[in-house]
């Protein structure tokens, strides 16, 4: 997307949450004259108060909000959409003559050759935190951006004092591009966003996009575990990178070591990170720090130091001798499995929320396994797992089901049905919509519930 066609043709801005707001300052201060198509499902007094301002002041806005607010579609040439608005929804009503856009491919299109790009269902924001903190040790000039940072037209105007912009990049942010980072990191690939995409295979072509578009002297990095971004690699003839757990790999684990072409680099038993899932974001971490010329000792230096970042999987505390972890961050049923494996002596498990029509079969199974005894669920996707769970016990081993509708009646649960040196975990395998704002909100609600119990 170049600069001058924003410029010439009417320009809509669909979706006006934070990345809209981005969008708007971004083209504003291009083109301070320029006609601005602004559009929301929301109603006026339902958006931010910075875009009520803007709406208000600016009057060089046409604004289109609430039911109807897809009809703006019809007058603009050009359409910056929100990452959460399913494409699906535009298909029908945008015309081959129109535009779709978004942040990530006019950014790109400048900054291309400077964005080391990360993506995977699981462990983006572990691997993204982690890269920006070793370049940034290293003396490296970086941003860290995109799902995790700020939205990225919020760096555009100054991005050439960059020397790497650190992108943690989702499915939605993927799903229109045709141009990718200079290197890639794909990391695993899950069935997730199934609300959004529709199926597996369509949300799999999103987070392809991410090296699909490469160039020969470009870099992906990839996990070599998972058949889909193998089959990724081959198509592409850019240097690539793989790690995993065969020893053939470039980055490999043990169980015990990571190697690099079969040299000990670092050792399991120094790292931090509580959950053996982190190793492969920790493998390509490493391989990123390489590529840019960052030796594997101050690697190795920064990773022994770096913990669980918040809400993700991060241990909080012992209150009245019940050991709580947060793990509000995942979303997605494989999040759950991984957090279960880790985390030792879980009696009690809050589980459930927004519906996407995910598959909870294996995270059943784990429960099961695991034995956990008390199950915590948030409406409505609690119901399906519970369902599951019933389905594959009998009477005597079934854990005992309680429906939570706020986090304040789940964690007084907690409290109730857990036993002394017990682990309560809150892992709850769904998207947060409906019952909390975001996953944060989750997680904050949580700690604050728990912490009023000390």
């Amino acid at each position: 997307m170049k600069l001058d066609l924003l410029k010439k043709k009417k320009v809509l801005i669909l979706g006006l949450g934070r990345e809209g707001e981005s969008s708007f300052r971004f083209l504003r201060k291009l083109f301070p004259k320029k006609t601005i198509l602004l559009a929301d499902k929301r109603n006026f007094n339902e958006l931010a108060p910075e875009i009520q301002k803007i709406i208000k002041k600016d009057k060089n806005i046409e604004s289109y909000l609430g039911k109807s607010y897809l009809k703006s579609i019809q007058f603009s040439q050009i359409i910056l959409r929100t990452p959460g608005i399913s494409r699906k929804e535009l298909n029908k009503k945008v015309s081959k003559k129109q535009i779709i856009t978004s942040q990530t491919e006019i950014f790109l299109e400048k900054y291309r050759n400077k964005t080391i790009g990360i993506t995977g269902t699981k462990g983006k924001g572990t691997t993204a935190t982690l890269i920006y903190k070793i370049l940034k040790q290293g003396g490296k000039k970086v941003e860290l951006i995109g799902n995790i940072g700020k939205p990225v037209l919020n760096y555009f105007l100054k991005g050439d004092k960059t020397d790497f912009f650190i992108f943690e990049m989702s499915a939605h942010q993927l799903e229109d591009i045709k141009i990718s980072p200079h290197v890639a990191v794909f990391l695993n690939l899950c069935p997730a966003h199934l609300d959004h995409f529709g199926t597996s295979k369509k949300y799999y072509q999103a987070k392809a996009n991410i090296a699909l578009w490469q160039k020969k002297n470009d870099i992906f990095i990839f996990n070599n575990d998972y058949s889909q971004i193998k089959d990724l690699a081959k198509k592409k003839k850019t240097k690539k990178i793989n790690f995993g757990q065969d020893n053939n790999n470039d980055y490999f684990f043990d169980k015990e070591n990571i190697y690099y072409k079969k040299q000990l680099i670092l050792k399991r038993s120094d790292i931090k990170l509580k959950g053996d899932h982190f190793i492969n974001d920790i493998m390509a971490t490493m391989a990123v720090g390489k590529i840019c010329h960052i030796p594997f000792i101050d690697s190795k230096k920064t990773i022994i130091k770096f913990k669980n970042l918040e809400h993700c999987l991060e241990y909080i505390g012992k209150i009245k001798k019940i050991n709580f972890y947060d793990d509000s961050f995942a979303s997605e049923p494989i999040a759950t499995i991984n957090a279960i494996n880790t985390v030792k002596r879980i009696g009690t498990i809050i589980l459930g929320g927004f519906d996407r029509g995910l598959n909870f079969k294996a995270l059943s199974q784990a429960i099961i396994k695991n034995g956990i005894k008390t199950i915590i669920l948030f409406p409505p996707a609690g119901k399906r797992i519970r369902d599951l769970i019933i389905k594959n016990t009998n009477s005597k081993n079934r854990p005992l089901f309680f429906e939570a509708t706020t986090m304040k009646e789940a964690v007084n649960l907690c409290f109730k049905h857990t036993r002394e040196e017990e682990s309560c975990l809150l892992s709850p395998a769904c998207a947060s919509f409906g019952i909390f704002k975001d996953y944060k909100d989750r997680g904050e609600q949580f700690k604050k519930y728990v912490f009023q119990k000390k």
